[in-house]
């Protein structure tokens, strides 16, 4: 499979959106073209990318704020992950294994040409699935590990609360023994 590139395979006419453009529109946009992210561009320079991730994150983290008064550049990361048209498959499923991501705009002499997903290489080649099917569950084992080790680190055992004084499960909190209702206000 050496010989199959990225311009082989990548989807041409990426969704696309304008930096201005607002959260709901760019929800509004996922939804009716069945997308996972799009493409931020300035003309034709890549200068951000927004998943549906990013949408769900804020939504929650600024549910005051409406959605159609926050601009997709501004929940945008700052670094974005590329590859170049010229690349191999191998090439790409390396990065996308190492950065954790399953999709990377593609990028040639600073302009957007295109984006490749792990979808466009199991479609070219389902043979890939296994690998990939790995490297999904690799991730989300990595994740479970993090809520397991989070979770040893703050739940203690039942006992007295410092902060209230009842009776109750304690997570360390800030050097404390805490009640689950007192850690929700701090």
């Amino acid at each position: 499979m050496k010989s199959i590139v990225v311009a082989d395979i990548m989807t041409r006419e990426p969704e696309t959106i304008k930096p201005d453009t607002n959260l709901l529109e760019c929800a509004k946009k996922m939804v009716k073209k069945k997308v996972g992210s799009l493409l931020i561009v300035d003309g034709k320079k890549l200068v951000g990318f927004i998943s549906r991730q990013d949408v769900l994150w804020a939504l929650v983290k600024k549910s005051k704020e409406d959605l159609s008064s926050i601009k997709a550049i501004d929940i945008s990361p700052k670094k974005i992950a590329t590859i170049k048209p010229s690349a191999s498959i191998n090439e790409v499923l390396s990065k996308m294994k190492k950065l954790k991501f399953d999709r990377l705009p593609v990028i040639q002499e600073k302009e957007l040409v295109g984006m490749l997903t792990i979808k466009d290489i199991l479609n070219f080649n389902p043979g890939y699935y296994p690998e990939l099917d790995e490297f999904a569950q690799i991730r989300e084992e990595t994740q479970k590990l993090k809520r397991v080790n989070k979770s040893k680190k703050r739940i203690i055992n039942e006992g007295v609360c410092s902060e209230c004084g009842n009776h109750d499960i304690l997570f360390r909190e800030n050097g404390m023994l805490i009640c689950p209702s007192c850690a929700e206000t701090m």
